[in-house]
């Protein structure tokens, strides 16, 4: 008997469950690789146009603040924007994403970008993401070369860039894009959902934002 055998004995005999002859695994198996869809609410389920509209109201609903712009080129002053706004420093962090490359940030002067990992010491950072729910006003944030996940969490400030063709009406959507990018039993080494900014009410029951993570979240839709 193996480790593996040794320790499954072990649960089955503590739950009281006799050996089911690896019909059990055949089942988990079945379930993992047929992908089947779970209920799914019918609010998400609306045009593109619509499915935008949905999405911004949750975000915003959620303490994210939500700007839109016409196409990529709007991107720079939009986000300039919003750092004039909150008196925020125009040194940002990026993530090096091939999407953000291709973004004119030289035509507002006042940005200085530069693409890297985030640490303890930046306050801005912008992101892609890797796609959106319209349900709840949640967005998807994977892990990766040209996403590294400290740009989500260490800055107190996080902008995130959304094209709108990312935003799908529900979860299981996502999942379905997921494996479709990663391939079949493969996924990054982390999947995010993010909805609004980093929040918590542990203390006294008041809530404070920014609790374990940023305390502004601040997305750019791009129409398409």
């Amino acid at each position: 008997m193996n480790s593996r055998e040794a320790i499954l004995g072990a649960l089955r005999t503590n739950l009281r469950r006799a050996a089911d002859g690896g019909e059990g695994a055949k089942t988990v198996m079945k379930r993992l690789t047929t992908h089947a869809q779970n209920l799914i609410p019918m609010r998400g389920q609306r045009d593109l146009s619509a499915r935008v509209a949905l999405f911004e109201d949750y975000a915003v609903d959620a303490a994210s603040t939500v700007a839109r712009v016409a196409s990529t080129e709007d991107v720079p002053a939009a986000v300039a924007k919003f750092l004039r706004a909150h008196n925020l420093p125009t040194k940002l962090v990026r993530a090096p994403d091939p999407r953000l490359d291709a973004i004119p940030w030289r035509r507002q002067r006042i940005l200085t970008l530069e693409a890297r990992p985030a640490t303890e010491n930046d306050a801005v950072a912008v992101t892609g993401a890797f796609g959106a729910v319209a349900e709840t006003g949640t967005l998807v944030l994977t892990s990766g070369n040209t996403s590294p996940t400290t740009l989500n969490f260490l800055p107190e400030t996080h902008i995130v860039i959304l094209w709108a063709d990312q935003i799908d009406p529900d979860y299981e959507s996502q999942w379905t894009r997921l494996r479709a990018r990663y391939g079949e039993g493969m996924m990054p080494r982390t999947v995010n959902l993010v909805t609004g900014p980093s929040r918590s009410a542990d203390i006294e029951q008041t809530l404070q934002l920014g609790a374990h993570g940023p305390r502004r979240l601040h997305i750019v839709i791009v129409d398409v």
